[in-house]
């Protein structure tokens, strides 16, 4: 067979990304192999262990001059940073469990998660509740503390997929499909105002009316429900003490507010404009030493701001971008695969990342009034850990059975 015979041949044999017919199956020595995708997005688990990384560093950063501070004096230096690291390997393995669990048992089980979520917010608000800085979120056991609120924001993302893919066939009827939802927000709602949580609650609504609005919620009502939740949670602040907060957000360098409400996010400023472009280097910060009294968790990122500068807060929200465009993707993967639940879910977890990430950026840059929102992955804390991790899990999972689903090996 001569050149001219060998490239014709070769030619008309061409893989199919070339225009061709045959598939993309080199061969070596006679035996053929076949390149698959892998089972799950990797660049999803990159992301997140980068950030894991990252913000393990930065709780250390942030949080080794607390003890020098009278309320934290009978802590070592590496107080946090070892409680970090141990809430990450325990959340990291409640994270493969999850993995494990079949989205037909998420979805058939979703309703009983809903329940425990709130009874546990009701929990809260009993003596068993623990109340720290004027508010009552959490529940000790042992030398921990569970945050019920986390719980619920991946509860009512999987509680309201499979409310819609239930009443499917009601969610344009605001009586039977849309009343039965609401009620039960605004009982999630009452409980988190009564903690207070408001940045849990902006999230859990948000998440409910996105889901809703993807699994093809009536737009009108689905409008007016967005604009109740606002109002209420409007009147709420402003005939509260907090309507101090959105004054001092206002000005937070004015007499009247510096050392007070404002004391907080005037130093996050602080911080982020010390950093400038490239920022002082990893320790370098000095609004962490008992300026910033919750750098390490709320103020993480005016943190990296000051020791990474515009080029480490640039990198942080990158990297935030990519996953949220990630869960997106994935969520309509599944929903053109036939898969309706599982494409609300991954949709739910995109609107959950950009608001989370989102509410935590603009109130460091002073773009929103200060509420107590840690950064996912990055923030010190452990039910926020927990839940981000196994968040992301369900997450790798509906991508997984989108994946098995398209190959035809989805197990029963």
């Amino acid at each position: 067979m001569n050149l001219t015979t060998q490239l014709a041949t070769a030619w008309q044999n061409r893989p199919q990304w070339l225009g061709g017919s045959a598939p993309a199956q080199p061969h070596y020595g006679g035996a053929q192999r076949i390149y698959l995708r892998p089972s799950v997005d990797t660049v999803l688990i990159y992301i997140v262990a980068g950030l894991l990384m990252f913000g393990t560093v930065m709780v250390y950063s942030a949080s080794i001059g607390m003890s020098e501070s009278s309320l934290f004096a009978k802590f070592k230096p590496t107080h946090f940073l070892w409680r970090q690291m141990a809430f990450i390997a325990v959340s990291s393995l409640l994270a493969w469990a999850a993995f494990q669990i079949p989205l037909a048992q998420w979805q058939k089980y979703s309703p009983h998660l809903f329940v425990i979520a709130l009874v546990l917010l009701l929990i809260v608000l009993t003596p068993l509740g623990k109340a720290a800085n004027n508010a009552r979120r959490w529940i000790p056991i042992g030398g921990f503390s569970i945050q019920p609120s986390e719980l619920m924001k991946l509860a009512v993302i999987i509680f309201t997929a499979s409310y819609c893919v239930r009443k499917q066939h009601l969610m344009t009827d605001f009586k039977q499909g849309m009343l039965p939802m609401l009620v039960a927000i605004v009982a999630v709602s009452g409980l988190l105002l009564a903690e207070p949580d408001l940045g849990a609650l902006v999230v859990v609504a948000a998440v409910c009316i996105g889901v809703m609005f993807i699994g093809g919620s009536a737009l009108i009502p689905l409008g007016l429900m967005s604009a109740g939740v606002c109002i209420a949670a409007t009147v709420v602040i402003m005939t509260s003490a907090r309507a101090k907060r959105v004054l001092a957000f206002l000005d937070p360098f004015s007499p009247e507010f510096a050392k007070t409400e404002g004391f907080q996010l005037g130093n996050s400023l602080i911080a982020l404009a010390r950093g400038q472009g490239t920022g002082k280097g990893l320790g370098n910060s000095v609004e962490k030493l008992n300026h910033l009294t919750e750098a390490h968790t709320d103020f993480i990122l005016a943190i990296i701001g000051e020791e990474f500068g515009f080029i480490g807060v640039a990198l942080v929200v990158g990297l935030f971008t990519v996953l949220i465009f990630k869960a997106f993707a994935v969520g309509r993967a599944a929903l053109r695969d036939g898969e309706r639940f599982g494409g609300l879910v991954a949709h739910g977890i995109g609107f959950w990342l950009a608001l989370q990430a989102g509410i935590h950026l603009c109130v460091n840059a002073g773009a929103m009034p200060t509420k107590g929102l840690t950064l996912p992955f990055i923030s010190y804390g452990g039910s926020a850990m927990m839940m981000s991790l196994v968040t992301m899990a369900v997450l790798l999972r509906v991508d997984y059975e989108t994946r098995l689903r398209e190959r035809g090996q989805l197990p029963q």
